[in-house]
Order: C-alpha cells, then structure tokens, then sequence
C-alpha cells in the first residue's frame, strides 16, 4: 500500500508527478536535470525504449511494476528527443546543463577579469545556451536556421557588450573603494547574461508572435492557432530565463566576498578556486529546477482572454499551450 501511494500508476507521456502544484513541478524538473541518467549506457537506454512501447501495445509482461515504468519513461525523456527521436548529444541534454554549465559559471565569477576574458566567458555561455536550446527545441515545426543564428549572435553580443562595458565603467570609477569594486565586478555577469537570456528567448522564438502556437482543449485537440498565447508563453520563459542566473551570479560573489576573509583561507590561498567552484555548483544545482517549476511546462489561458475566432472554435472556458524550454 504504501509503494502505491509512493509511486501512482503509470501513465505514458504523463508526469509522475502533479503538475499543478509547485512542489510537483519541482520534483517533475528534478527528475528531469538528474545527472544520473548521463551514465546510462545505450542497452539500458534501448530496454527502456522497449519496455515502454511493450506497454503503450498491451504486451507488457507479468511483474513489471510502475516504479520500472516510470523509470524507464524518465531515462528516454532524459536521453532521445520527444519529437525527431534522436539521442540527444550528452553535454546539450537538460540533465547535462548543470555538470557542463558549472566550469562556464566558475570562469564567469573569477575576480579580476580582464576584457578578453570577459569576452571569452560570455561566448561560451551563450554558446552553450544556444546549443542546449536548440537540442531541446520543439520540433514540431521547422525552425530556419537562420533564426537559430540570429537568436545566437544577438545573445552574443548583448551579453559582451553589457558585461564589457559594466566592467569598464566600474573601472573608471574612481570613487568606489578597491572591495567595493572587486563586489560589483564579481556581480557584472548578472545583468549581462540575464538581458542575453532575454534577447535569445525573443529572438529565437519571434516567429511564434507573428504566427501563433496552437492551444488545446481538454480532450488534447487543437483548437486554433493564438498569437496572445505566444505572447504569454514567451514572457513566462524570458522571465524564467532571468531569475535562473540571479542566484547563480549573486549568490556566490557575495558568499565569496565573506569566505575569503576568513584567516584560514588567507593562509590557503590555494583552497579558493575549489571552494568556489563548490559554491557554484551547489548554487547552479538548486537554482535550475526552482526556476524551472515557476511555470508548468503545459500553462493554461482562459479562452476569453485570446482571439474571438478561438473562443468560437471550443466550449472550454480554458485551453493548453506548450510554454516551451
């Protein structure tokens, strides 16, 4: 009794846990980002695939349990892209971005970065933004490359001009006292990858205002094609994308700054680089999925907030759309 209530029954495509609850969409995301599913090997991974389309045909065989499905469903989400079925390459995967993505946060946060190496950072970053964006796109639809490109070179270079000239600003400021400086530089990633994340949301995604996503009704039909809904989507995921890095550049600066007065880490210059590295990871780790679980991944409208011709289409008082990465 208490295995069941533990584990619900399976159900394919569906989340093991409620979604409409915050605290169900965080232990959904934790699943999701967990860095296990990187060491599983392509015969585990090919028993999954099995195991779940011997359910989805009714030839599931005596004694396989929920747990195992779920588990099974959770390692092909993790690994095979739900719309082209392909594999997805290992540092590009959602439960790849927290192991890739820390040495990227670690460079962005060390203390007196020069132009060049700012330079360096924030291309890497947005590098690897675009590169696990597009991975894990939808792909429903065909997306130009071009956009692809255009949402690329727009993040790259709104957040080395952003983080570049903070960093110049701060350095002709003469009246700030040398800590005080070194604070606000250690902060500058912050602004700069938060306003990237911003520009490479609009840009890559800017077709979807001009020609809507479709909403679904509670039998899981398309009921039309919404342009505010795009609208809605959209600013969920910006605003998703800039409180992702808040903790993640504010966090550790200032938990930094108050370490690195302590005697014994003055006498052990050489502990600094792993004890912030640390810091990063932790920090990067519990902020992914909070941020992630702000919005359910399939958000809700009401149907007489969209366009007149949708609200004609269904008697549903609320319709479905896809929020999107």
């Amino acid at each position: 009794m208490a295995e069941s209530a533990a584990c619900p029954a399976f159900q394919l495509g569906r989340s093991r846990y409620d979604q409409g609850s915050f605290l169900g969409r965080l232990r959904h995301c934790i699943d999701i980002i967990d860095p296990s599913t990187l060491f599983v090997s392509e015969k585990q991974l090919k028993e999954c695939v099995q195991l779940l389309d011997d359910y989805k045909h009714g030839r599931l065989l005596p004694g396989v349990s929920d747990l195992q499905l779920w588990e099974a469903q959770k390692i092909k989400q993790a690994m095979i892209h739900p719309d082209t079925g392909e594999k997805i390459f290992m540092p590009f995967r959602m439960s790849g971005y927290v192991p890739f993505g820390t040495p990227i946060v670690i460079g962005l946060l060390l203390p007196n970065q020069t132009v060049v190496s700012t330079i360096i950072w924030q291309w890497l970053n947005q590098s690897h933004n675009a590169c696990v964006n597009y991975a894990n796109r939808n792909a429903t639809k065909p997306t130009p490359t071009s956009k692809f490109l255009q949402g690329y070179v727009g993040a790259v270079s709104s957040a080395v001009s952003i983080a570049v000239g903070l960093n110049v600003l701060i350095q002709k400021a003469n009246k700030l006292s040398p800590a005080t400086r070194m604070i606000i530089q250690r902060l500058v990633p912050f602004p700069a990858v938060a306003s990237a994340n911003i520009c490479n949301v609009g840009l890559m995604r800017h077709n979807e205002l001009s020609e809507g996503i479709d909403v679904l009704d509670d039998s899981g039909n398309v009921v039309g094609s919404s342009k505010i809904a795009a609208k809605h989507a959209i600013m969920e995921t910006a605003f998703t994308r800039v409180v992702l890095p808040m903790p993640i550049f504010v966090l550790p600066p200032i938990i930094m700054s108050y370490l690195e007065r302590m005697r014994f880490l003055q006498c052990n210059r050489r502990l600094l680089l792993p004890i912030h590295s640390l810091v990063c990871l932790v920090t990067f780790g519990l902020s992914l999925p909070l941020a992630i679980s702000l919005f359910p991944q399939m958000s809700q409208i009401e149907v007489a907030c969209l366009e007149p011709e949708i609200a004609m289409a269904t008697d549903c008082k609320v319709v479905t759309y896809n929020k999107g990465l």
